[in-house]
């Protein structure tokens, strides 16, 4: 689930005349205090791991500051396709069962990767598995905060990087903003044995 890979193979830091003093290393003075972000067919980049390589500083006229490239690993978040997760279950949509794992949230089952058979509950927003035995159909509810466990079957990047608009966009007088797209996102599914809700497996 977790690979330690170059989120980015290089970065330059750089420092201003007054923290000259400071030593460039795995602090904020390197590469201020990194936030997790998706890069582009990488996946979700979570902390700095190590410093790999430090090259040689440079001090530009006009330019007090000092400017040092930086190759480093990142932890990233990108599992394989196939791979088991287990996370909570964040809401229920008409477009299926949303997953949260906590620290990165697009995740989607759709209904069709569900254990069959199933239906939506418009009245309690939640998805049911009508789960059939020798005695009839029990309705067993994928309720929100619920552990889950699914596999990974697809992935998604969207290039988010800021354009500019198009000549469509810019002739349109409607005020209407464009859906906002998530980076990275996940395909799961349940629909095989063992799969689902935890406390559907738990033995008596």
């Amino acid at each position: 689930m977790l690979r330690t890979g170059h989120c980015r193979p290089d970065h330059t830091a750089t420092l201003p005349a007054r923290g000259l003093s400071q030593r460039l290393g795995q602090d904020g003075g390197l590469l201020g205090t990194p936030q997790p972000q998706v890069v582009y067919n990488v996946g979700l980049c979570i902390c700095l791991f190590d410093i790999t390589k430090l090259e040689d500083a440079y001090v530009f006229p006009g330019d007090g500051a000092s400017h040092t490239k930086v190759h480093f690993r990142y932890v990233v978040f990108h599992p394989f396709l196939d791979e088991i997760l287990i996370g909570k279950i964040k809401g229920c949509s008409p477009e299926g069962v949303h997953i949260s794992l906590g620290f990165f949230d697009d995740i989607l089952i759709p209904p069709e990767s569900l254990q069959q058979p199933a239906k939506f509950d418009d009245a309690e927003q939640v998805w049911v598995w009508e789960y059939e035995t020798e005695e009839g159909a029990h309705d067993l509810y994928m309720d929100t905060g619920e552990e889950i466990r699914f596999r990974v079957v697809d992935e998604s990047f969207v290039d988010t990087s800021p354009t500019g608009p198009s000549s469509t966009e810019a002739a349109s007088t409607s005020e209407e903003l464009p859906k906002k797209e998530a980076p990275y996102m996940l395909v799961g599914s349940i629909s095989e044995p063992g799969l689902g809700l935890l406390s559907w497996w738990t033995s008596s």
